[in-house]
C-alpha cells in the first residue's frame, strides 16, 4: 500500500509542478496585459474608446488563456517538439485568416496610443476626405467632406475606413494642431484699378467677418500679375469646417465694396475698341 501511495504521489508531483508553473505564468502574463489596458484607458477619451479597450483586454485574457491550456494540457500527451510544430502551423493558419482583423487591430492600438487624430478632426485619408464620428476595433468612420458636390461641406454620407489601410496609406489631418486653416478669397481687378484700396477693401472684408474668431494672426493679401489684371488674393485663418461658410461671406462682402467704388473695377474677359484719329 505504501509503495502504491508512493507512486500516486510521484505521479501527482509533476502535475501539480506543472500547473502552479502555468498558473504563475498567467499571473505575470495578466499583470502585463492590464498594464497594457491601464495604458490604453488612460490614452482614451470617450465612451466608445474605453469601450474597445476593455473588449481588447477580454479577447486577450481569453487568447492567453487558451494558449496556456493547450500548452499545459500538451506536455503530457505529446512531446515539445510537437508542441512546436502544431503551435506553428495552428500560428501560421490564424495568421493567414485573421491577418485583416489583426491588422486592424493593430491600426486602432496605433490610434489610440500615437493619436494621428481624434474624435471630431477633419481628415484625409488615402484621398477620402471626412470628420472623424468614430473609432471602432476594426474601422475609422468619417462623416462625408465634399462627396458629389466637391468643396468643404459635409456631404451627409459616412464613409468606413478599415484600421488596416492606416498603415499604407497618408494620413491629412487638418485640425491637429489647432482648429483653423488656411484659406483665401481671390478677386481679379483691372490694371487701371487703386491696388492698395483694393487690398485695404479685401483684407477690411475678411476681417469683418472673423472679429467672432480668436485668429492667431490677422488676415493678409498678396498680389500676383495676370494677362487680363491684378490677382488680389485675400488669406485668412478659418475654422476647418467653417471654410466654405467664411468664404462665401467675404467674397460677397469684398464684391458688395468693389461695386460701390469708384477706384476698383473687376476685370473680366472682354474686347475693347480703341479708335484713333
Amino acid at each position: 500500500m505504501a509503495i502504491v501511495a508512493f507512486d500516486m504521489v510521484m505521479n501527482i508531483v509533476p502535475i501539480a509542478r506543472t500547473v502552479i508553473v502555468t498558473i504563475l505564468v498567467y499571473i505575470v502574463l495578466s499583470y502585463l496585459l492590464r498594464l497594457f489596458k491601464k495604458t490604453l484607458l488612460i490614452t482614451a477619451k470617450t465612451k466608445k474608446q474605453k469601450s474597445n479597450v476593455e473588449i481588447f483586454y477580454k479577447v486577450m485574457n481569453a487568447i492567453l488563456i487558451l494558449i496556456l491550456i493547450f500548452v499545459t494540457i500538451f506536455s503530457y500527451t505529446g512531446s515539445w517538439a510537437s508542441l512546436g510544430l502544431g503551435l506553428g502551423l495552428l500560428s501560421a493558419a490564424l495568421g493567414w485568416a485573421l491577418q485583416k482583423p489583426i491588422t486592424g487591430i493593430a491600426g486602432w492600438i496605433m490610434v489610440v496610443i500615437k493619436r494621428p487624430f481624434e474624435l471630431g478632426d477633419r481628415i484625409i485619408v488615402g484621398g477620402v476626405k471626412g470628420d472623424v464620428v468614430d473609432i471602432s476595433l476594426t474601422h475609422i468612420y468619417l462623416g462625408e467632406v465634399g462627396g458629389l458636390t466637391g468643396g468643404e461641406e459635409n456631404s451627409g454620407r459616412t464613409i468606413l475606413i478599415p484600421n488596416a489601410v492606416l498603415f499604407e496609406q497618408t494620413i491629412i489631418n487638418y485640425t491637429q494642431q489647432d482648429e483653423f486653416v488656411l484659406d483665401q478669397v481671390v478677386a481679379n481687378v483691372t490694371y487701371e484699378s487703386d491696388i492698395d484700396e483694393a487690398i485695404k477693401m479685401g483684407v477690411d472684408a475678411a476681417k469683418k467677418h472673423l472679429k467672432e474668431l480668436k485668429l492667431k494672426e490677422p488676415p493678409y493679401a498678396r498680389t500676383y500679375f495676370q494677362s487680363s489684371g491684378m490677382n488680389v488674393i485675400i488669406r485668412y485663418f478659418a475654422p476647418a469646417t467653417r471654410v466654405q461658410e467664411f468664404s462665401s461671406r467675404i467674397t460677397k462682402e469684398y464684391f458688395d465694396r468693389i461695386s460701390k467704388s469708384r477706384k476698383v473695377a473687376l476685370a473680366y474677359p472682354h474686347a475693347e475698341i480703341i479708335m484713333k484719329k
